[in-house]
């Protein structure tokens, strides 16, 4: 039964992901026994369901970064909590500090957050993640161009 309610949850971070990969999904990075996987995209391009489920505003001139940390473990891997940082600086070299929340449901965890966005904004993000009960902190970097028209 925990391994049905572990691929349960894979399957929902799995479909999350993928409903909102509309965006430009970023390879997986692996980080020792650690994968994150992380997406930017436009909040328009989610289904007016699945953004009210989640209380997302859907907008052309809104975009989202979603992140999720996986652990290899014996069994499989392994949703896990973490401490996400988010920040993102544009071509002139502006910088946001996103504010980022934890969705954990159905035994998966999650994070979200969500800006605004000029048409053809390119963004650098960088997402610094320490996973729960770990002293070894992750960077990820990436470079994601926003359309709003």
């Amino acid at each position: 039964m925990h391994q049905n309610r572990f691929f349960r949850s894979l399957q929902i971070t799995g479909i999350f992901l993928l409903m909102c990969g509309l965006g430009q999904a970023g390879e997986p990075q692996v980080f020792g026994d650690y994968t994150v996987h992380y997406n930017a995209f436009n909040t328009d391009t989610l289904q007016p369901k699945m953004a009210a489920t989640y209380d997302i505003v859907r907008s052309k001139n809104r975009a989202m970064v979603t992140i999720s940390v996986l652990k290899k473990t014996d069994s499989g891997n392994k949703p896990v909590r973490a401490n996400v940082a988010i920040s993102a600086s544009n071509l002139t070299g502006q910088l946001r500090t996103l504010k980022v929340r934890e969705v954990n449901k159905n035994n998966a965890i999650y994070y979200l957050s969500e800006f605004h966005v000029a048409h053809e904004e390119m963004l650098n993000f960088t997402l610094k993640i320490l996973p729960e009960g770990s002293s070894q902190p992750m960077t990820v970097s990436f470079r994601q161009k926003f359309f709003t028209q």
